[in-house]
């Protein structure tokens, strides 16, 4: 899914501005790792949406094999206040949030219904399970197959581990590359910098699995042909709470990579993941190529 990054003529542009600091576009994703991107972004939408619907079937989550109704880790609900208005409440670990609005009670065609996540953000809109599951099963068909590919295929080709394991120097770098993206000063090179690749690893290795195979475990086959992997993860319920946490965590990294994505260049980022193609500067004292993707 990846190869090696060729400096190319840029067509759009007659040649670099005087006094401008010089730049070119390189050849930075291939036209395999652009469809697996869009294709995982599609399905992790429909993952999330249908996911949120059957969680609205059973808004709360514990830890264990078995429900402890009298005391979830995580409950999303509806409530009536002393002044007898209804509000929307969240519990986490005990503590209680007010979430009217938002999650619990939220506007549904007009009128506040009880409701964990609001209609606009499952899929199907209306309270079907039954659709909602069968949305799930569907986009993790494509998704599961997708990342097991990529995750082998990291680990198998050399060119790709490069591509996607920090240097010494990158992790060195760090430190001053934090200071910069909280300067908002970003360095456009052909290679990602350390901070990228690490949360990239992150996501890949620890919260894609974490995520996939505590899926496996609320299916009953599963139960019945890998029961190993329920106690693994501390009992059914235990595994519902990880499958959520994970996905949040998704949703965090998500928030974050898109908000990176339209301050450091949204241009130069989405032509990259639509043409494969993305403008680095040059500098003047390096004759060398840049580094592949």
């Amino acid at each position: 899914m990846s190869e090696s990054v060729k400096a190319t003529i840029d067509s759009d542009s007659t040649g670099n501005v005087p006094g401008a600091p010089a730049t070119r576009v390189i050849k930075r994703h291939t036209l395999a790792t652009r469809l697996w991107h869009w294709t995982n972004l599609v399905c992790l939408i429909v993952l999330l949406m249908s996911g949120l619907q059957i969680f609205n079937a059973h808004p709360a989550l514990y830890w264990g094999e078995q429900s402890d109704f009298a005391n979830p880790f995580i409950a999303i609900h509806a409530r009536t206040a002393e002044d007898g208005e209804r509000m929307g409440v969240v519990r986490i670990a005990g503590q209680a949030f007010d979430t009217t609005g938002v999650l619990g009670l939220s506007d549904d065609n007009g009128q506040l219904r009880e409701r964990a996540f609001p209609r606009w953000a499952t899929l199907p809109g209306d309270k079907w399970l039954t659709m909602g599951r069968n949305w799930h099963f569907l986009a993790a068909w494509i998704f599961v197959p997708l990342v097991v590919a990529y995750l082998l295929y990291i680990l198998l080709v050399p060119q790709r581990r490069r591509a996607l394991f920090p240097t010494w120097v990158q992790l060195k770098n760090i430190p001053r590359t934090l200071l910069d993206h909280a300067r908002l000063r970003f360095h456009h090179e052909a290679d990602y910098n350390g901070i990228q690749k690490l949360t990239y690893l992150l996501v890949l290795f620890g919260l894609l699995p974490v995520m996939i195979l505590s899926g496996l475990t609320m299916a009953p086959s599963v139960n019945a042909a890998w029961p190993w992997l329920t106690e693994l993860f501390g009992g059914r319920q235990s595994a519902r709470t990880f499958h959520f946490l994970c996905a949040t965590a998704l949703i965090g990294f998500f928030v974050v990579h898109i908000a990176l994505v339209l301050v450091s260049g949204v241009f130069n980022n989405l032509r990259s993941m639509v043409s494969g193609r993305y403008r680095i500067q040059v500098e003047a004292h390096d004759g060398s190529e840049p580094r592949h993707d």
